[in-house]
């Protein structure tokens, strides 16, 4: 187990909107130290001392020295500024080498899935962090799940988790990582009945084949058709009756 020294600050006036902003300015970030029935301390700590210490690993075991004594703390809690992603506040929580903590510790997959490699399908890690209470001396950097053997439908659960001298917390049953069909898409196709002819819209103010040369031509409509409206009736005087003899 590596443990990391780092020097705090006390601060005073802990709740002052004015000194919180001073100090991040000038690159402290305010903390407060509590636990194991103790007082609680605020301090402040240097932002790039516990930056280099965070992405170390998880879970660090540290060593808070201040004005007045000292501290073995996890990191309990974080907080972030919502735009620039600064740090703007830690929660220290003391702990006991000889007493069980709870923590959270990542799960990561290793292997190559035999249900992605050959079955084409998908890995869905459900479950990214899983709860332990072990030693602070026996916190597992991460838990490592070996997915090699995994095909599609099927899953790991926490059951199938492997982490060494600590007890899992979460249910047995709960689902880490699982694979899954690959989704197919739907086509949408547009086709002609069969024998089906495209629709013809006739242009407009354009007459239809042969109407033109019908006119011209002087052709007599089907027999039983009524005359167009204002026609004169046939030279010929077949609608005329013939005059009575003398």
């Amino acid at each position: 187990m590596k443990q990391t020294i780092i020097t705090a600050e006390p601060r005073e006036n802990a709740g002052m909107r004015s000194k919180l902003t001073a100090f991040r300015a000038g690159g402290r970030i305010p903390a407060v130290i509590y636990g194991l029935d103790k007082k609680p301390v605020s301090v402040t700590v240097d932002e790039k001392a516990i930056s280099l210490v965070l992405k170390a690993g998880a879970n660090p075991i540290i060593t808070l020295k201040y004005q007045g004594g000292e501290d073995l703390v996890i990191v309990k809690a974080i907080q972030w500024h919502p735009v620039t992603d600064r740090y703007t506040h830690f929660d220290f929580n003391r702990i006991s080498l000889t007493e069980k903590i709870k923590v959270k510790v990542p799960v990561k997959i290793v292997g190559e899935c035999y249900g992605v490699k050959v079955q084409a399908g998908i890995v869905e890690h459900t479950m990214r962090e899983v709860n332990i209470s072990c030693l602070p001396t026996e916190i597992p950097h991460e838990i490592e799940l070996d997915i090699t053997e995994l095909h599609i439908n099927n899953s790991l659960r926490i059951k199938d988790l492997k982490p060494g001298k600590a007890d899992l917390l979460d249910a047995p049953e709960q689902i880490v990582v699982s694979v899954t069909a690959p989704k197919e898409e739907k086509v949408e196709e547009t086709t002609t009945a069969a024998g089906a002819e495209p629709e013809v819209v006739a242009a407009k103010g354009k007459k239809e084949e042969g109407e033109e040369g019908a006119a011209k031509d002087g052709a007599k409509p089907a027999a039983g058709a009524k005359p167009a409206a204002g026609a004169k009736p046939d030279a010929k005087g077949d609608d005329k009756k013939p005059a009575p003899k003398k």
